[in-house]
């Protein structure tokens, strides 16, 4: 088949719906993952044969794993771009007390799934992506991860959620000079505040309108990605109707720029696997 085939997490609603019915437009077909089905099933009802809706929870490899290799042989063969788009707000609040305890009055763990979801499963489904993408006829193909305004700042009254967006930004940087030999691109978003799920309905409502950046530059953002093959390893900010292109702090002296980007050969020799 000749159209390009994604696969977008967190599907059903807010962005990933959103950027679903965008890609569909430009003539794509897409994957549609979600935990939630009866919205996923519903929206991907409406929208045609051009869609196919997985039902997924990404922070289950096995899940995901079935997840790509559906996609894979839908396409006919084909997987163009990942959108890992599914996340979470905390769980558990790290600052609360809140504990829980074991017969023995040792604390339980923290609830850690915001990190299971937002964060790992992008690791996991890049995997995935890369096994895949490097089947296609011309190898390679294109990620784009949301992460968030909290992956440049911090939003204090969530730090899991703060510190799996912030991840998700190195993790965009680290990759995005080493996967393009493959002929793979990495990108991330880091929207501010957009309408979407995350936010009870009635906070929403009452969210100031000023402050919301529509979900029109979210769209931007994904064209500026999917036509431009020169960038990788980005991070967009994204407020308003404005794309802001961040780029990590500057070197405070020439021992960390060398540390940073000339000491690649050495770590390469260092992580070499013996030889048995």
């Amino acid at each position: 088949m000749s159209q390009p085939v994604a696969i977008i997490t967190g599907a059903s609603s807010g962005m990933g719906f959103a950027v679903t019915k965008h890609l569909l437009g430009d003539g794509w077909r897409v994957v549609m993952a979600d935990i939630d089905e009866e919205s996923g099933r519903k929206a991907a009802a409406e929208l045609g044969d051009q869609v196919l809706f997985c039902l997924t929870d990404v922070s289950c490899y096995s899940q995901q794993a079935d997840l790509f290799e559906k996609a894979f042989f839908w396409g006919g063969g084909r997987l163009d771009l990942f959108a890992a788009n599914a996340g979470i707000s905390d769980t558990q609040f790290l600052q609360k007390n809140d504990y829980q305890y074991d017969r023995n009055g040792i604390p339980l763990p923290l609830n850690l799934k915001a990190m299971d979801v937002n964060f790992t499963a992008v690791v996991q489904g890049i995997w995935l992506f890369k096994h895949y993408a490097r089947q296609n006829k011309v190898a390679g193909g294109k990620v784009v991860i949301t992460s968030s305004s909290a992956g440049l700042y911090q939003m204090t009254t969530n730090p899991i959620y703060t510190a799996s967006k912030h991840a998700l930004v190195g993790l965009t940087r680290a990759l995005g000079t080493t996967l393009d030999q493959q002929n793979i691109q990495i990108n991330a978003i880091c929207p501010a505040f957009v309408s979407t799920a995350l936010c009870p309905k009635d906070m929403l409502d009452r969210f100031p309108k000023e402050h919301i950046t529509p979900m029109s530059t979210v769209m931007k953002a994904y064209d500026t990605f999917l036509k431009d093959d020169t960038l990788n390893g980005q991070t967009v900010e994204l407020s308003q109707d404005q794309l802001y292109f961040r780029t990590k702090p500057d070197y405070p002296n020439e021992s960390q720029r060398w540390l940073g980007e000339d000491s690649a050969s050495f770590w390469e020799e260092a992580y070499k696997q013996p030889v048995v």
